[in-house]
C-alpha cells in the first residue's frame, strides 16, 4: 500500500513539474509548482520525516510560492518578453537538460540494489524531538546566524520595496 501511494504521489509530483516547465501563463506554472511542493512534503511524511514535510509546506507552499506570485505581479510579464528570448538561450537550456538527464542515468545505472536494506533503518531520525535536540545543542550558532540572515532579507526587501515618499 505504501509503495503505491509513493508511486502515486510520484506521479503527481513530476507531472505538476512537467506542466511547471511547459505552461503557457506564469500564474498557472507557479500553481503547479505549489502542486509539486505538496508532493514532496507528501513523499516527506512517508519517509517518516514529518517534521521536514510540515517545514515543506509552511516555507515553500506557503510562504516562498507567494513571493513568487508577488514578483510576478510586479513585473507584470507579458507575452512580448517571450519572444524577445534569443535561440541560442533556448539552445542552452535543452543542452543542459540534456546533460543532466545523462548525468542522472549514469547514476542510476551505478546504483547498488541492496543499499535499502530494511535491517538498516532507524524510524527516529526524522522526528521533530530528536532534530530539536541537534539543532539546538550542536548547530545553535549555524542556526541563529541563519536566522539574522533571513531577518536582513526581510529589511532589506521591505526597504527595496518601500516607495519613496
Amino acid at each position: 500500500m505504501e509503495q503505491i501511494l509513493f508511486f502515486l504521489i510520484a506521479f503527481i509530483a513530476i507531472a505538476s513539474a512537467t506542466y511547471f516547465v511547459f505552461a503557457r501563463s506564469p500564474i498557472y506554472s507557479i500553481l503547479a509548482l505549489i502542486v509539486t511542493m505538496f508532493s514532496i512534503a507528501a513523499m516527506y511524511i512517508l519517509l517518516n520525516a514529518q517534521f521536514l514535510g510540515i517545514v515543506q509546506i509552511i516555507v515553500y507552499a506557503g510562504a516562498i510560492m507567494v513571493l513568487f506570485l508577488y514578483l510576478l505581479m510586479m513585473l507584470n510579464l507579458n507575452k512580448a518578453d517571450e519572444s524577445k528570448k534569443q535561440n541560442t538561450l533556448k539552445f542552452i537550456g535543452v543542452f543542459s537538460a540534456g546533460i543532466l538527464f545523462i548525468g542522472i542515468l549514469g547514476a542510476y545505472r551505478g546504483l547498488q540494489q541492496d543499499i535499502f536494506a530494511e535491517e538498516g533503518i532507524d524510524h527516529s531520525v526524522g522526528l521533530t524531538k530528536n532534530l530539536g535536540r541537534l539543532l539546538f545543542n550542536e548547530y545553535v550558532l549555524p542556526f541563529e546566524l541563519a536566522s539574522i540572515l533571513i531577518l536582513a532579507g526581510i529589511v532589506g526587501a521591505v526597504l527595496i520595496g518601500k516607495r519613496d515618499l
